[in-house]
């Protein structure tokens, strides 16, 4: 619509005008304001609020749809899903503030299976028929992956939120990139070739495959069967990591691991180095008072061993048999002293007898002791015979006598 002045001259309007215009010519049209359109459901998600968007989409045309949460009781409307194909009934306007065009359902009318999911199960069945999807082929993830493999867009924000999360957990491991389209019809033959790229180096420990979310066109590419038999023929584990928590893919059943976003694939990839450090400092802490209390242990039997030896030791014997010989010296002497003095006594007496009774007294008195060559004392003149020396002691010496018969 172009306006002009008095003058003739076009003049523009604002946005906020052409919005209303817009609203108010779709609410205004009767046709569009009561009317069923029938489609595949896509990109749906259903709010805490009760409240949920999604797209109906037919071919390469898609209509953004609203479904509150008060005409989805009202008519008790079956929970809704990507690839359900439903007739739904409402009305079209304008929506303002994104500049869109909505259909507001009021009702829906489910037709059965899309044409995309039907596709899905198909090669689903296939596949798990082959045993692609058999717990006992998938593989162990490395506990301790030195490189990881990535492949995704390289423009991807999961890209940039999977590299943080490998750097932030475990900043050891290396990264090896395989860059592929995730969408559109050639990202399938181009997520297939980096896998075997990946393969072809043989250095990586273990693969992502991830993408952040989307319609279920969007992550078509991970639904096609080439996908899948790359991530099959992969010598190397694979972890899919493809939209969201709820978003299911043929790439998630095939792979080793499924995680529910590529955050959660780079997660599962490798161990938070973190938890090691806790470990580590646990340990550190658990040795560290170990170590303490064996070093107070050895300090208590070090010291119930010095008691043991202090006790067993020859030092105190030696002490207490010094003591006891100096006790039994003291004694000894004194003993000693007391035989000493006894005897001294006994001689002393023993002395005065025998000089009470020695010879010298009687020849101080005037006699002579006679005696013979071997000193015996002559006490009668029987003892000698003629001719024989004998010895007479005499107070001042001694006088040899030679005896004559008589």
């Amino acid at each position: 619509m172009l306006f002009q002045d008095s003058l003739g001259t076009p003049s523009a309007i604002s946005v906020s005008a052409l919005s209303l215009y817009l609203k108010e010519l779709l609410e205004t049209n009767d046709i569009l304001q009561n009317i069923w359109v029938h489609g595949e459901v896509s990109n749906c998600k259903t709010y805490p609020s009760g409240h949920c968007y999604f797209t109906l989409k037919e071919g390469d045309a898609q209509l953004p749809c609203v479904f509150f949460k008060n005409a989805r009781l009202r008519t008790s409307a079956p929970p809704l899903r990507d690839g359900m194909a439903l007739a739904v009934n409402g009305r079209v306007s304008f929506y303002e503030r994104d500049g869109k065009l909505q259909f507001y359902v009021d009702e829906v009318m489910s037709l059965g299976e899309g044409a995309l999911f039907r596709k899905f199960e198909r090669l689903k069945a296939q596949l798990e028929a082959e045993g692609l999807f058999d717990p006992a082929r998938k593989r162990p993830l490395p506990v301790q992956p030195a490189i990881i493999g990535i492949v995704s867009s390289p423009q991807a924000a999961a890209l940039r939120d999977m590299l943080r999360t490998l750097r932030n957990r475990y900043p050891l491991a290396q990264v090896i990139f395989a860059p592929s389209l995730v969408q559109g019809a050639e990202a399938p033959a181009s997520i297939a070739a980096a896998l075997d790229l990946l393969n072809e180096h043989g250095e990586a420990d273990v693969i992502i495959v991830g993408r952040g979310g989307g319609s279920i066109e969007e992550l078509w590419a991970f639904n096609e069967e080439i996908v899948a038999r790359a991530i099959a023929r992969s010598r190397i584990p694979v972890i899919s990591g493809v939209g969201h928590e709820t978003d299911f893919t043929i790439a998630d059943f095939v792979a080793d691991h499924r995680a529910s976003t590529p955050t959660g694939a780079a997660t599962a990839a490798v161990p938070d180095i973190s938890d090691w450090q806790e470990d580590l400092a646990a340990k550190e802490q658990l040795l560290t008072t170990l170590m303490l209390d064996h070093i107070a242990d050895l300090k208590d039997q070090m010291s119930y061993a010095l008691r043991d030896l202090q006790r067993a030791s020859p030092q105190n014997s030696i002490i207490q048999r010094r003591q006891q010989l100096d006790e039994y010296t003291d004694r000894l002497q004194n003993h000693m002293q007391h035989i000493i003095s006894l005897r001294t006594e006994q001689l002393r007496g023993v002395s005065l007898q025998l000089h009470s009774l020695s010879p010298l007294l009687t020849i101080a008195r005037g006699y002579a002791v006679v005696r013979k060559q071997d000193q015996t004392v002559v006490t009668n003149v029987h003892q000698v015979k003629a001719g024989e020396v004998l010895s007479i002691q005499v107070q001042d010496g001694h006088l040899s006598v030679e005896v004559r018969p008589s």
